[in-house]
């Protein structure tokens, strides 16, 4: 059951690259019902794997609305505002901080917390790629010269995080894979590049670096900035003590390169790749 719904939410998300879903979601009206349907499906599947509460519900229900309400508020014609920054926190911290988390059982927790992602994914798209229509998100199908620009960008910063991460004692010495076969490690990338890679790229580049360049220039320090807000995210990581500044440093450095990737690019698949491919060589080498 866990594995068809998450499918389906990966398929939710990915339908955003047609133009006509998104123009069909930028309705008015899709923001009063969506929070409600997708409060619906979660207390179903909450049900299903005993989670179910009435305060969880009436959290996700307050979290699913918020942020929908502050973009009918902001109207979908406004120019990017600090309101704009305000509902991407919303639809962030809470998921970042587990708000909620306690009131899971531990065997249903990794589960609704990957369905959790999915609403707020599925929410981000709606109110930003459909009814705000933000310019810049870049959420299309990347062409060839997308992809190469995340290859060379984790060509590029590879090196330096694998030294870094050395330096610092964050990684430890270089392996070979446990399973080294083809189909293996090929299911390892796919299962980060959807299930890491594409939520936090949009998040941390469609969404924060995109909204720190259209209101304050699509400079390296805005990109800079971003970078470090991603860096920052990772401070309540493990698997060093926390805050763990190890982790922030390199995260800091490999979400400079995300965020390249993703300026030069015309589609946010390339900083995709790139943070997949850093990703699944940790997992897999060290």
């Amino acid at each position: 059951m866990r594995a068809p719904v998450l499918l389906i939410l990966l398929l939710a998300v990915l339908s955003f690259l047609n133009p006509y879903i998104r123009r069909w979601m930028s309705r008015p009206a899709v923001l009063f019902i969506l929070p409600g349907l997708l409060t619906l499906g979660f207390g179903v599947l909450a049900v299903a794997v005993d989670a179910f509460s009435i305060t969880l519900i009436l959290l996700v229900l307050g979290y699913s609305y918020a942020p929908a309400m502050a973009a009918l508020y902001e109207g979908a014609q406004a120019p990017p505002g600090w309101l704009d920054f305000l509902i991407i926190l919303m639809l962030w911290l809470p998921l970042e901080f587990s708000a909620g988390g306690a009131l899971v059982p531990r065997p249903a927790q990794g589960f609704l917390h990957s369905v959790a992602y999915g609403v707020a994914i599925i929410l981000a798209l709606t109110i930003f790629a459909g009814f705000r229509g933000l310019r810049g998100m870049k959420f299309k199908l990347p062409s060839a010269r997308d992809i190469l620009y995340g290859c060379v960008a984790f060509l590029v910063v590879a090196p330096v995080l694998m030294a870094g991460g050395r330096l610092l004692g964050f990684i430890p010495p270089w392996h070979l894979p446990a399973h080294a076969g083809a189909g293996a490690m090929a299911r390892t990338f796919g299962a980060i590049f959807v299930g890491t890679a594409l939520p936090e790229e949009i998040l941390f580049r469609s969404l924060i670096q995109n909204w720190l360049m259209l209101r304050f220039g699509s400079t390296n320090r805005m990109l800079l900035a971003a970078a470090f807000i991603f860096g920052c995210a990772h401070l309540d990581n493990g698997p060093q003590a926390l805050p763990n500044w190890r982790y922030m440093i390199l995260a800091t450095v490999a979400g400079a390169a995300y965020g390249k990737a993703f300026q030069k690019s015309e589609s946010v698949f390339s900083s995709v790749t790139c943070h997949a491919l850093v990703d699944a060589t940790k997992h897999l080498f060290f």
